[in-house]
């Protein structure tokens, strides 16, 4: 009676201890895989901006490495990316990836894991400067909750919504 007394003692503990060392949204966690930041198991990336871009006319590429990208994320979870582009016809407008602005496609690509590529069809090379690309890492076992007490959206929901909904779900800086 005492050794099943102790251990659900421990076990009350570690649970308060661990509930307690973290903030109610999520909203203060701690950095993320590769100095990307974390919230509630989702990792989302700085805004990137290309210091040069690969490639040729109508497909070109840049890249950014990081170990976050696992197999775990590509196999099951939801990569979501974004682009930012001087001279959208909308001010300061995020579109989510795929997308079609300033005459061109945009979009992304997994070549392996722990790696992301940024891709354009321009036929001349895009700009460096104020172009911004970022992603959203979405683990499939996320067992989270939101702050309504719903389960996550699935993968084609997550899709569907907006740049600043995705942030306001999962407490995001924008």
């Amino acid at each position: 009676m005492k050794t099943k007394l102790s251990i659900l003692t421990v076990l009350a503990v570690s649970t308060i201890l661990m509930l307690s060392g973290c903030a109610k949204d999520g909203r203060n966690g701690t950095n993320g895989t590769n100095g990307l930041d974390g919230n509630a198991n989702v990792i989302y990336s700085p805004w990137y901006t290309p210091t040069a871009w690969s490639g040729t006319s109508g497909d070109w590429y840049f890249d950014i490495s990081n170990s976050a990208i696992s197999h775990d994320i590509v196999e099951g979870g939801v990569i979501l990316a974004y682009v930012s582009l001087p001279g959208d016809i909308y001010d300061k407008a995020v579109r989510p990836i795929p997308a079609y602005a300033l005459g061109c496609n945009w979009d992304y690509l997994i070549p392996y894991y722990g790696k992301i590529e940024f891709l354009c069809d321009a036929v001349n090379m895009p700009g460096t400067s104020n172009y911004f690309f970022r992603f959203i890492l979405i683990p499939a076992n996320t067992a989270l909750k939101s702050t309504t007490g719903n389960k996550y959206p699935s993968a084609e929901e997550l899709r569907k919504m907006s740049y600043i909904e995705i942030c306001k779900k999962f407490g995001i800086p924008e």
